[in-house]
């Protein structure tokens, strides 16, 4: 019986894991691929996190990691299948026959981006290809991009990157946005900004980074270039929530309802990361949730005793 299992080892569920050992909680870290570090391991470099500028994604994942190690986290890398809340006792089941028991459960399993599943999208990704205009935006100061999509968020990085950027093309498939209307009426303001409607993306090319985006027009079925040097997908997130939405209580999107002190609507089970509601899904929030949900997951087994 452990007093708390961590799912997932991202930023959020290393945090944890280094918050919950030096509370002195006995506790197991479930992590489905053999290497930690969730999506910051598929970033190129990262240059927002306080302290470390520059700094490349897998460096940082095995730092987490390391110090996770140090501070006597235990390990085991397994799919969870199976999440059962018995009340006070939380069994966590896994496919390789795996059955462990906890009194508080801390979900980290993350979130990822939605993709376009085109060719070029995974060879440059982080050469070229990002997920995240705040995070990677900087890279490109003075430098051409692309947007993709319609929502408040492709509004959104557009408005971001064209501070920054000599020319912003923001691709969408239909002939309007969904973006709020504010939005749109300050994409509108920004004169670096071109709007190219009706097309989809086809292809991503390059030679080692990215250097532009084959388009086709979704009526006419046209085809055309654009020379970009980098390209911003933002067409949604899927949260990582299917296993356990019987458990905890998710918003329309599938993202667990928590707060800031990460505790969900099931007593003594917590959510911290990109997988939870919140505002700012960035590693430096993940790494700070990790540490709410320890202190909110120790009120709770304090209160129990």
């Amino acid at each position: 019986m452990y007093d708390l299992i961590i799912i997932g080892s991202g930023p959020a569920g290393l945090s944890a894991a280094v918050y919950g050992r030096r509370a002195g909680l006995e506790l197991l870290v479930i992590e489905e691929k053999p290497m930690s570090g969730g999506q910051v391991l598929n970033t190129y470099e990262v240059d927002n996190y306080l302290g470390l500028p520059g700094i490349g994604g897998f460096d940082m994942g095995m730092k987490f990691r390391e110090h996770a190690d140090a501070a006597g986290a235990v390990f085991k890398t397994a799919s969870v299948t199976e999440i059962r809340d018995d009340g006070e006792v939380k069994t966590v089941r896994t496919g390789d026959g795996g059955s462990y028991e906890a009194r508080t459960l801390i979900l980290a399993t993350g979130a990822e981006h939605r993709r376009l599943g085109v060719p070029g999208e995974e060879k440059f990704a982080g050469r070229g290809v990002s997920y995240c205009a705040t995070c990677d935006g900087a890279f490109f100061k003075g430098k051409n991009v692309a947007v993709v999509g319609g929502g408040d968020v492709a509004v959104e990085d557009a408005i971001y990157l064209a501070r920054m950027c000599g020319r912003v093309s923001l691709i969408h498939r239909r002939d309007s946005l969904r973006a709020a209307r504010g939005l749109q009426d300050k994409l509108a303001a920004c004169g670096n900004v071109e709007v190219l409607w009706n097309r989809t993306v086809r292809d991503i090319y390059g030679d080692g980074l990215m250097e532009g985006v084959k388009l086709r027009g979704t009526a006419e079925q046209t085809e055309e270039e654009l020379a970009v040097d980098g390209l911003f997908i933002a067409v949604g997130m899927r949260p990582n929530t299917e296993l356990f939405r019987d458990i905890v209580a998710c918003d329309g999107q599938g993202y667990v309802i928590a707060g800031e002190d990460c505790a969900t609507r099931t007593a003594g089970i917590f959510a911290a990361g990109d997988v939870r509601t919140k505002q700012v899904r960035q590693i430096v929030t993940a790494v700070a949730d990790g540490a709410c949900a320890v202190a909110s997951a120790e009120r709770y087994l304090t209160d129990k005793r």
